[in-house]
């Protein structure tokens, strides 16, 4: 916060950390936009690409099975870089960590825009998606630094739930639009001006802050290993949605990834200064927060396949009246999520919370079950509502209870953790639900017609249901293992934190109200 006379801070006064003092800065307002539109052109970008896909293959004449790393290639790099980029903020600085990003996934967006073929569209997609990592989960870690626990952090992650939900809407919109009149290649160069924004605007608001540990290194093997563990298994589960899991293009890479995974394992507990302490996953409700992410994204990852695919392909909805299908759960996640949910909190606590939520998701997944070839859009509708209804006030629960009593200089540490998580589990149920839908869908008769067909798949589909409530009941199960945390001490610093390196300010301007 800034003096009377608009000069930056001393350290130990008004310019710590919200975390050190209890107080909320007088930029955190504008930081909090900027931080919002860090996380828009993630959210819009996956939104917008997938509305171009058509074109971009109509353009370099591909098929649909390469077609599907122009999506997948940026999904990979991001989910895989995630804790690397928490944990580079931690140790070099948020703020330079998601400039750099911003850089990087700006420039990937032009040159991107300007790819002459495939091959290279897919490698500036990757580029962006390790961008996308870098500004996202340091984004997340500066937002946990201006805002203390408590009401006020879980009314501003309503309204940050809010706007990414209006969010994916707009982008579905804009990319339908860009598309149309100006051609696909304008979806990749809208996101320059915005990121050149940002940049601009993170230079001057964002608060000035130098990473806890400077003397200190990255964990290179540790980084090395995780990203690679990481990036090979979320590749392995995206063969595995439409290869199934006994594929050797699944099943070799996912070996690969537990041996990379396991290796990370067994050098972060012989690390002096590893990336990621074992002991902060057995902290409080850290594990089990962070399974739960994993298993509620998972369930709403291959539920909404399961509904678009049903809606299109069984009950024959264009693409454009699917989508004004799904409006109804958007419309729950930006109201409930946005403003309904951190009420909830605040007067219930996290694991009541989530108790509730898990067991709407369970309710409203069980009411899906009995779709069938002649059901009507009319007989999704409560399944779809209520489960909608109980991950929306479960997404900014389950995020509030793995962030919750994290040390100073553990922002990104957590941040990289609880995003990894959410972004692993979307295609961990997505493979999940497709191959039990497809081991369970009986082969259709020789000769059977397109009903019998149709039937076939919705039987499959069926059982895809109820595996989900089997994971909604394993959400509730660890819904149960929350522990709210004690209300924060403020004003009493750490132990081990060395207040001339971890306490930053905001660069000098005049106070801008937030």
């Amino acid at each position: 916060m800034s003096g009377p006379e608009g000069s930056a801070p001393s350290a130990g006064a008004e310019g710590a950390w919200p975390r050190a003092t209890g107080a909320i800065p007088a930029h955190a307002g504008l930081a909090f936009v900027i931080i919002i539109a860090a996380y828009f052109l993630d959210i819009i970008d996956a939104s917008i690409v997938q509305i171009a896909l058509p074109s971009i293959q109509k353009s370099f004449t591909v098929s649909t099975a390469d077609l599907q790393w122009v999506y997948g290639a940026y999904a990979i790099t991001l989910a895989g870089f995630l804790l690397l980029m928490g944990r580079a903020g931690d140790v070099f600085g948020q703020k330079k960590i998601f400039i750099a990003g911003l850089a990087v996934f700006t420039a990937a967006s032009f040159l991107g825009g300007l790819a002459p073929n495939l091959l290279s569209l897919v490698v500036f997609r990757a580029l962006q998606g390790i961008g996308g990592a870098m500004t996202t989960v340091t984004a997340f870690a500066i937002f946990l630094g201006l805002y203390p626990e408590g009401p006020e952090r879980n009314r501003r992650f309503g309204i940050f739930v809010a706007v990414l939900s209006g969010g994916f809407v707009a982008g579905a919109f804009s990319g339908g639009v860009l598309t149309t009149y100006f051609g696909w290649r304008y979806v990749m160069f809208v996101n320059v001006p915005i990121g050149i924004a940002t940049i601009l605007l993170s230079q001057k608001y964002l608060p000035n802050a130098s990473g806890w540990a400077k003397n200190q290194h990255l964990d290179v093997p540790g980084a090395v290993t995780v990203t690679a563990g990481i990036i090979l298994f979320v590749y392995a589960l995206t063969s595995a949605a439409t290869l199934g899991f006994g594929s050797l293009l699944t099943f070799g890479p996912l070996l690969v990834s537990f041996a990379f995974l396991g290796a990370f394992v067994f050098i972060e507990s012989r690390s002096k200064a590893p990336l990621m302490p074992l002991s902060f996953m057995r902290r409080g409700s850290v594990l089990a927060s962070n399974t739960l992410a994993l298993v509620l994204t998972s369930i709403v990852g291959g539920i909404s396949f399961i509904l678009t695919i049903y809606l299109q392909e069984i009950l024959g909805y264009s693409a454009i009246s699917a989508a004004f299908g799904t409006l109804p759960p958007a419309l729950i996640f930006f109201l409930v999520g946005g403003w309904g949910a951190s009420r909830l909190l605040n007067r219930l606590g996290a694991r009541k919370t989530l108790l509730l939520s898990s067991a709407l998701v369970t309710l409203g997944v069980l009411l899906l079950t009995p779709i069938s070839p002649q059901g009507s859009y009319w007989g999704i509708v409560p399944g779809m509502t209520v489960w909608a209804l109980g991950a929306s006030i479960g997404f900014p629960a389950v995020n509030i209870a793995a962030v919750a009593g994290i040390k100073h200089g553990e922002e990104g540490l957590a941040s990289g953790v609880v995003s990894t998580s959410f972004r692993v589990g979307f295609p961990l149920g997505l493979a999940v639900l497709l191959t039990v839908a497809g081991v369970f869908d009986p082969p259709a008769a020789a000769g059977a017609g397109a009903l019998a067909a149709a039937a076939a798949v919705v039987a499959g589909f069926q059982y895809a249901l109820f595996a989900g409530v089997l994971l909604g009941a394993l959400a509730f199960l660890l819904a149960l293992r929350i522990k709210d945390p004690p209300p924060m001490q403020w004003g009493k610093p750490e132990a081990t934190q060395d207040p001339q390196e971890s306490v930053p300010s905001f660069p000098e301007s005049n106070p801008v109200p937030s």
